[in-house]
């Protein structure tokens, strides 16, 4: 990666990037809330779940798939449709789709492209994008690597889900920082299947995950959107 690059990767990645990551928590809220989520092992139990066979791994493929379709429009499309369809509750789908729309702003402004100007321009109201297509796609653009572009995706939406259950549970920087540093092996792992895995087979097996997600849209106090 030239310098260039991996500052881009860095800016787009990180919490100050204004995608609205801070009010998203993916259902573990309400996983807190029923005390499934209660310590560091339990916090690394839920992340790892989301990587390996939940969102986490729907997006990785689909960021791939993305990536790698960012210069044909009528396929990069048509994994945009399956990328905002492949949610397993309404808030899931909401976080999603904000944060796509909100990355996808903000990245036509600061860092614009032919290929986001012309991907916007096909889309609709109707037609909301996935966070993964819109971060896909703008690495693309940009000419930085697939590999390296996932696994900063994956850190990232780890990241977000840590600093979630450390203001929750809550947990302590330092005990943040170990569960950022144990779930390594995960995204390396998670990275290296998406990279070989076929959108037919693509699908998950968390229900757990979303039975939180759906619990969360009645719970009767909440700090965060999902």
């Amino acid at each position: 990666m030239t310098d260039a690059s991996l500052y881009q990767l860095l800016a787009w990645c990180s919490p100050g990037y204004p995608t609205g990551a801070f009010s998203y928590s993916h259902g573990l809220e309400w996983a807190v809330e029923s005390t499934d989520v209660k310590d560091l092992d339990s916090l690394l139990d839920y992340v790892t779940a989301v990587l390996g066979r939940g969102g986490g791994w729907i997006d990785a493929v689909l960021f791939v798939h993305a990536w790698r379709s960012a210069s044909q429009p009528q396929e990069l499309d048509a994994i945009a449709e399956l990328a905002a369809a492949f949610r397993g509750s309404a808030e899931m789908a909401l976080e999603s789709r904000q944060q796509g729309a909100a990355f996808l702003a903000v990245t036509r402004r600061a860092w614009p492209h032919p290929l986001l100007e012309e991907f916007a321009g096909r889309r609709t109201p109707e037609q909301p994008v996935a966070h993964s297509i819109a971060v896909a796609l703008a690495c693309a653009a940009h000419g930085i690597a697939l590999q390296p572009s996932l696994h900063a995706f994956l850190h990232a939406l780890a990241a977000n889900l840590i600093s979630a259950g450390a203001r929750l549970i809550p947990l302590g920087q330092t005990q943040a920082q170990v569960a950022i540093a144990q779930l390594s092996p995960t995204i390396q792992a998670v990275a290296r299947q998406a990279l070989h895995a076929d959108l037919d087979d693509l699908g998950s097996a968390a229900p757990a995950l979303e039975l939180c997600s759906l619990h969360h849209e009645t719970q009767y106090t909440r700090l965060f959107r999902s």
